[in-house]
């Protein structure tokens, strides 16, 4: 069902305010962006003439030169689109150190696995905590697809920790018979979601067709995944209303039973902004958690300048503990962030600083951190175990596995 004429010209209004409000894409960027649409339009008239929004998404961000992840654009920092918690603090990662430490202490000759390292000062901050700490693994494994971001990891790497940079092994996909600590930050929100609408009172996949050279909507019947899915959930949250719409991150999921099959001992640590099932589709919550991110300005149109933009989507923490269930992994705790780093001992790092500018500084950074209406709530912790007996103090202080 493609969008009526109304719903068109309501589209074309929207696109053309957004256009108004965000910085203009240099000329080379508009190219960019051009081929790609182009390539995606090619893409759906291959399939009857739309895709559906997992693979309009997967292309926008991980088509080979093209995407948003695989070309060249700065992603991180100031002069990207977003910071994540690394970016914000170095207290972040040398906390992220301590925890890996309780982990690589269980599991013998482990090792860390990044997921997914971003401008590599995570990587660079733990290994410079670990050695001080007299704890370095033998290897630091960072996957990580973007050939920008890899570039971009190991000059990090070279001009923070020029001697500990020698231990880092990048990798093209999961490893075999992985043993220690996986670290995926902010990782499952970039994985290509489903989107769904409620017409009819009929579940419907919701895709992406093209029409006078603009990606605009498009409903058609869902898989079989899908569906059941979306009644798994009714049946626990309630019937959705018309018009309702949402997403399920199955590519998350998936992800989940591939890292479980890698992980032989150890734990896979998660951290992303996501909510349990009850209130990820709660009834006020009708038009899901897409969000765009583009020069540090948060839109919800996945159509604007495609290639040039980060999409992510919310992850349901319940069907990621449900998939590591299935996988063999077991959910070992999940808390806030807050709650996470408060019982791993961010604040410590205050006690042991004398500097008061610095404390400052850092009393600061813990509470962009921590607080409730910065990234303390929005965003969770879960840690899955296999054959290791690690607990984490940062489950501790709150464990909030009850909601999942």
């Amino acid at each position: 069902m493609i969008m009526q004429q109304n719903d068109f010209s309501a589209r074309l209004r929207k696109t053309q305010k957004l256009l108004s409000s965000l910085p203009l894409p240099s000329a080379d960027a508009q190219a960019l962006s051009a081929e790609l649409s182009a390539r995606i339009t090619a893409a759906m008239n291959v399939t009857g003439g739309s895709l559906p929004f997992w693979e309009y998404m997967n292309m926008a961000l991980y088509e080979p030169g093209l995407g948003y992840y695989s070309a060249g654009s700065r992603k991180l920092g100031a002069a990207g689109d977003f910071v994540t918690a690394a970016e914000i603090s170095e207290l972040f990662s040398r906390t992220l150190a301590r925890v890996s430490q309780s982990v690589l202490n269980t599991v013998e000759k482990g090792e860390i696995l990044e997921v997914g390292a971003g401008s590599g000062i995570m990587a660079a901050t733990i290994l410079a905590q670990l050695a001080a700490d007299h704890a370095l693994p033998e290897q630091y494994h960072i996957l990580e697809l973007s050939a920008e971001l890899r570039q971009r990891q190991q000059q990090t790497l070279n001009e923070q920790v020029p001697d500990l940079a020698v231990r880092v092994h990048w990798c093209d996909q999961l490893p075999q018979n992985f043993k220690g600590l996986i670290l995926a930050n902010e990782l499952l929100d970039a994985l290509p979601a489903h989107r769904f609408i409620i017409e009819a009172d009929e579940a419907r996949e919701l895709s992406v067709t093209h029409r006078d050279n603009d990606f605009i909507w498009q409903s058609q019947p869902g898989s079989e995944r899908l569906i059941k899915r979306i009644g798994e959930i009714e049946k626990d949250n309630g019937r959705f209303a018309e018009g309702y719409a949402s997403e399920i991150l199955f590519a998350a999921e998936d992800w989940i039973h591939a890292a479980a099959k890698t992980l032989t001992s150890g734990m896979i640590l998660l951290l992303d902004y996501g909510q349990p099932r009850s209130v990820y589709y709660h009834a006020q919550r009708n038009n899901g958690t897409l969000s765009c991110h583009y020069r540090h300005r948060r839109h919800d149109d996945p159509f604007f300048y495609p290639g040039l933009q980060d999409i992510t989507a919310h992850v349901d923490f319940t069907a990621i503990a449900d998939a590591a269930l299935a996988a063999g992994l077991e959910v070992a705790g999940y808390t806030t962030q807050a709650h996470f780093l408060l019982g791993s001992g961010i604040t410590d790092w205050l006690a042991e600083q004398t500097d008061r500018l610095i404390q400052l500084d850092y009393s600061n950074q813990i509470k962009k951190l921590t607080l409730p209406e910065e990234m303390g709530e929005t965003f969770k912790v879960m840690g899955l175990r296999k054959n290791c007996t690690v607990s984490l103090p940062g489950f501790m202080l709150r464990d909030m596995r009850e909601r999942l």
